[in-house]
């Protein structure tokens, strides 16, 4: 069973300017601290179908991380799908943009499942998550605007 944490702030850029930061996909470590690489895996522009690899460092464990974009709706929706198999994967994941005012609102979530030992490890980085989500959503809009 999964569980989802999410987070929103509004950026002072338009969402045009947003969408093309956050598609990217190569921007995490820029407002994620646990990401500590990020290539994309595929050729062409961001879009359905591309795959991000990322190493990642979560409460002293290093993982290796595999996304996939599944939904790609310019300049509003990103959603993705973790493919990698790990003790707690995003099963899904996603950014919604909407115009507020002179800047754009931006939400992110994941949703979050344990695997094997993760069913029991799953409840707590959800809670971790959850906690650090405002923050999350401020490290989003620090990296943009800075």
């Amino acid at each position: 069973m999964s569980a989802r944490f999410e987070g929103t702030t509004v950026v002072d850029r338009p969402i045009d300017r947003v969408f093309e930061f956050l598609a990217a996909g190569i921007n995490d470590p820029k407002f994620s601290p646990r990401v500590q690489t990020i290539a994309k895996r595929t050729p062409g522009p961001p879009g359905v179908g591309t795959v991000f690899a990322s190493t990642v460092k979560d409460a002293g464990v290093t993982t290796e991380r595999e996304f996939e974009i599944t939904e790609f709706e310019a300049p509003r929706r990103i959603r993705w799908a973790e493919r990698s198999k790990n003790v707690v994967t995003a099963v899904a994941g996603g950014y919604d943009l909407e115009p507020s005012g002179d800047g754009t609102q931006v939400t992110i979530f994941n949703e979050l499942e344990g695997h094997g030992i993760g069913k029991i490890i799953a409840p707590l980085a959800v809670r971790a998550a959850r906690k650090d989500a405002p923050a999350f959503a401020l490290r989003i809009k620090a990296a943009i605007e800075g």
